[in-house]
């Protein structure tokens, strides 16, 4: 019998995108990896969003939001800016973020013009509770092509845009080594911690493999 195996879970088709929203004088984003189309009639768009982050409570708010989709153009930067990192302890368009990297939009939230192809204009109609995430059932009220570019599928950034994963040391013969697959950071201990969270790319528990030395 085959083994449950958690990484099957890396075979579904995803695409990816940049969420933005609005709150007050707040601007934030964050990465997603689920926004279908639904339906046709009336056009309509769902989107899966971690409650984890920032960007869920400020849509939760004020029911309105954009998805920028990644393309095939994107570069790494982008989604550690917009991934490795809360709204909550930085503000990702500060004056320091590039004004050429994003344009504001009719309804006054910022999308990403740079490594992507499409954006949308979402105002939320119904929301369902799954667990770790909210599905946001969306009409869109606004929505463009911005290049021809293919777009960047969850497959394409583990295969070409992530970095490769680098050594960063050693550790003694016999020791339980975990490892991170995005940059390499090893963490030595028989158990790692559910919440831990990778000191450089701030990935969690879920993007390590254990490695017996």
């Amino acid at each position: 019998m085959p083994e449950f195996n958690n990484k099957a879970m890396y075979k579904l088709s995803y695409g990816l995108f940049v969420c933005t929203a609005v709150q007050g004088d707040k601007k934030n984003g964050c990465i997603i990896n689920t926004a279908v189309q639904v339906a046709s009639d009336p056009n309509t768009i769902s989107i899966a969003v971690n409650k984890a982050n920032y960007t869920h409570d400020m849509i939760k708010e004020t029911k309105t939001c954009n998805i920028s989709v990644i393309s095939k153009e994107a570069k790494f930067d982008l989604f550690k800016h917009f991934g490795f990192q809360s709204g909550r302890d930085v503000d990702k368009f500060s004056p320091e973020y590039p004004s050429s990297s994003y344009a504001m939009a009719d309804n006054g939230i910022p999308y990403i013009i740079e490594g992507t192809n499409a954006y949308f204009s979402l105002n939320v109609k119904q929301e369902v509770d799954l667990g770790s995430h909210t599905l946001f059932i969306c009409e869109p009220a606004f929505m463009t092509v911005l290049s021809d570019v293919q777009s960047c599928t969850y497959e394409f950034y583990q295969s070409d845009i992530k970095p490769k994963p680098q050594a960063v040391g050693t550790t003694p013969k016999g020791e339980t080594v975990w490892r991170c697959t995005i940059c390499g950071y090893e963490y030595v201990g028989e158990d790692l911690p559910d919440d831990f969270i990778c000191p450089i790319c701030k990935h969690g528990k879920d993007d390590f493999e254990k490695i017996i030395r």
